[in-house]
């Protein structure tokens, strides 16, 4: 009975986190014309402003399913917003270095990298809190699933999509799932980290 009720509310607990990933990933294309209208910051931190949405709700499932101390998740929310600058860095240039390929492949390898470095930084910083999981075979669901998410670029290049995307919708819902999957297990007694 105990497990049938644990179930529930993990079941609760995941659709939560992947409804909170879908409507922070609906608002993050929307951020940049909001963000364009502000003179005199500089290209990183509004790269970095995109990313508030996805930050706040990594802030919220952070200390809701850790036993992180708010400055912690305030920091991961941080961690966040490098992460995302770190991931479109990271897609651009391998866009960059892809010229002469065919567009759909270069915004496919595009993607994955950038996913995957997301979802790195992510997963390297939310470990480093006081309580995060450290073992690292923890985070390897996240870490693919950030990389093939990210592929979802290469759709939203060939739709044409500007403000609205397939990509980060389901990759903040993917992550934000993955992350509170690693978050529980390591909150159980006497349990690994481990998936």
């Amino acid at each position: 009975m105990t497990q049938a009720i644990a179930s529930a509310d993990t079941l609760r607990n995941l659709v939560t986190a992947a409804g909170g990933g879908v409507i922070s990933g609906v608002l993050t294309p929307l951020l940049p014309t909001l963000i364009d209208h502000i003179v005199g910051l500089p290209g990183q931190f509004r790269i970095s402003l995109i990313a508030v949405p996805f930050a706040v709700l990594v802030c919220v499932l952070v200390r809701r399913f850790s036993a992180n101390p708010l400055w912690a998740a305030m920091l991961a929310a941080v961690i966040t917003m490098v992460a995302f600058v770190c991931a479109v860095n990271a897609a651009i240039f391998i866009e960059a270095q892809t010229v002469g390929a065919a567009t759909a492949m270069r915004y496919l390898l595009a993607g994955l990298t950038g996913g995957l470095v997301g979802a790195a930084v992510m997963a390297l910083g939310i470990a480093m809190l006081p309580a995060g999981p450290r073992v690292v075979a923890a985070w390897w669901p996240m870490l693919t699933t950030g990389a093939f998410a990210g592929t979802l670029l290469a759709l939203d290049n060939a739709l044409g999509l500007d403000r609205t995307s397939f990509l980060y919708p389901v990759w903040q819902a993917a992550v934000s799932v993955r992350l509170v999957t690693i978050l529980l297990r390591s909150r159980r007694p006497g349990a690994a980290a481990a998936p």
